[in-house]
């Protein structure tokens, strides 16, 4: 499977996603998942399959005031093409500059808004999922950014709405459309469901049905191959967005190439994920978040929360995964992997859900956010404490 730019020789066949210019032979984006989706954990996935992979969510205020920690995660590695980042903010002047550096100094060939962050540090600042509530700011930050961003697509990724009672997907679907968004992805669900039930796949054929002139991508619930041919068939989205399904199963993106890929491309095998075969994905995983943090202790320690994920199912005893999650060195980690046997894939004990998942809350706002769908005097000075990092959404 390749993925291909406007820059590269025209094929015969046409692409299964386009976003702009870039042209994508499998219709899969990784979503951003803050403290995961690294330069390391992106490689790893691109080595088992295709698609457009996303950065973590990057403060637009912290990029602007160039800090080092945030100038770090925007670098990419040679090997990834399409480059892509996700931006996250509040202020239309802001997030239009962060756009403007990026493109001016070639970090990117695709940027992404983010508008589906629930935590409640950011939401009762009316950012994150709130801020498509306030509907004329929502218009005007997608609006500058695309102007700013110029030949370069810009997208935007968004929850239904806070609650049931306040949706705002299609009103926000529409208006970044007329913006001229090259694509829009809706998480489907709302910012009060957090990521517990169940994603509401129907809210992505409503959307898909509302904006026609650009792509529109599901987010929500994929766990499988299959769950993404079945959104794709359920709703006519033009593609899927990958976000806790492929924690501890960075393969996910080879199987979903197989099922989603060209028609006359090889279909590659399902894969045989035995526990031989998760161990030396985990360990590659390892190894290439040493490269990316120049340092071993480091890189060795960040893997360790995804020991429950790479083993889920799979006979690995407690003893073992503990001490997993406290080696410090790849050495460390050979050693206690060469440990293992083998056993087949555990099948349904390692399939479903993964991540957090949590229970529904009561989305915290600022106080009055919801008597009016416009932008109140003072909003402006308290919004700007939203942009900080967190996770998307």
């Amino acid at each position: 499977m390749t993925v291909a730019t406007a820059l590269a020789p025209a094929t015969e066949q046409a692409p299964a996603l386009r976003i702009g210019p870039i042209e994508l032979d499998v219709p899969v984006v990784l979503a951003p998942m803050a403290g995961i989706t690294n330069t390391a954990f992106r490689r790893l996935c691109r080595e088992y399959g295709a698609g457009l992979y996303v950065s973590e969510m990057i403060t637009s205020r912290a990029l602007v005031e160039r800090n080092a920690i945030t100038m770090r995660l925007i670098q990419h590695h040679e090997s990834e093409t399409p480059r892509s980042i996700q931006l996250y903010g509040v202020d239309p002047a802001t997030i239009a500059e962060a756009v403007r550096i990026i493109v001016a100094e070639d970090r990117a060939d695709h940027i992404d808004l983010n508008f589906g962050c629930p935590v409640p540090k950011v939401t009762r600042k009316g950012g994150g999922a709130a801020l498509p509530w306030k509907i004329g700011l929502f218009a005007d930050i997608v609006d500058r950014a695309v102007k700013a961003a110029g030949d370069v697509p810009l997208t935007v990724k968004m929850r239904k709405g806070i609650n049931d009672d306040h949706l705002t997907f299609i009103d926000a679907g529409r208006a970044a459309e007329d913006a001229g968004a090259a694509a829009v992805a809706l998480h489907a669900r709302t910012a009060s469901q957090y990521y517990s039930g169940h994603a509401d796949w129907n809210a992505i054929g409503e959307l898909k049905q509302a904006v026609t002139s650009i792509p529109v991508l599901g987010n929500g619930d994929i766990w499988s191959a299959d769950d993404a041919v079945r959104m794709l068939a359920e709703t006519g989205a033009d593609g899927v967005v990958v976000g806790r399904g492929c924690l501890g199963r960075p393969w996910l993106f080879g199987e979903l190439a197989a099922a989603l890929g060209p028609s006359d491309a090889p279909v590659a095998p399902p894969v045989d994920a035995t526990l031989q075969f998760v161990a030396a994905a985990f360990r590659r995983h390892a190894e290439l978040l040493v490269e990316f943090f120049e340092d071993e202790d480091r890189g060795c320690k960040d893997v360790r929360k995804h020991v429950s994920w790479y083993f889920k199912g799979y006979p690995v005893g407690g003893e073992l995964r503990s001490a997993l999650t406290k080696a410090s060195t790849l050495q460390e980690i050979d050693d206690l992997l060469g440990t293992l046997g083998d056993s087949p894939y555990p099948g349904v004990g390692a399939e479903g859900q993964r991540g957090r998942a949590g229970s529904p809350k009561r989305t915290v706002l600022p106080e009055g956010w919801l008597d009016s769908r416009d932008i109140g005097e003072g909003d402006g000075d308290m919004m700007r404490g939203a942009e900080i990092e967190n996770d998307g959404g």
